[in-house]
């Protein structure tokens, strides 16, 4: 049974928007307070720890002082999340994909509200053992949901479920 679009579910993927993006910025503002400035925080010794670093540029430091790229790129990505969001059926079988649709649109924003707030993005989760950047909860939403969409996209879902966000010229006649 196909159902169709109401406030109620629209208020829920804004609520839960909201949610990861509160979410995020509360663990930056921690790190602020408790990280920056200081030692890092050793939580596991030679594995794992929290370290506080302003990044001014992408995923992995790359692009430094790019902020007006990021901008458009954040507003862009947020754009189409809300278009596929709203243009897919209102089936149970879709939910998977709009969540992971909120979690990238979600770690988007968090990430977008430091570099227009503070000029850069407050990073703090080190992994030491194999030294991988230092990254954060923004980062953690936006990774996994991409690798989840991306095996959603490859396993879960059949290319013609998908023809519903971009239908062909033949389908529209």
């Amino acid at each position: 049974m196909k159902q169709n679009f109401t406030w109620k579910r629209a208020g829920f993927a804004l609520i839960s928007f909201l949610l990861f993006i509160l979410l995020d910025q509360w663990t930056k503002s921690l790190a602020v307070k408790h990280l920056m400035g200081q030692d890092p925080f050793v939580i596991i010794p030679g594995v794992f720890q929290l370290r506080y670093l302003e990044n001014r540029g992408a995923a992995f430091g790359m692009m430094q002082g790019k902020q007006i790229f990021f901008v458009i790129m954040a507003a862009a990505a947020v754009l189409a999340i809300a278009y596929i969001y709203f243009k897919l059926p209102w089936e149970k079988r879709f939910h998977p994909l709009r969540a992971v649709g909120l979690c990238i649109a979600g770690g988007a924003v968090g990430n977008l509200i430091d570099r227009v707030m503070l000029g850069y993005v407050v990073d703090f989760f080190y992994f030491e053992l194999i030294d991988f950047p230092i990254f954060n909860v923004a980062d953690i939403y936006v990774t996994c949901a991409t690798i989840i969409l991306a095996l959603l996209i490859l396993f879960y879902y059949k290319e013609e479920e998908l023809d519903c966000l971009f239908p062909s010229k033949k389908e529209k006649k």
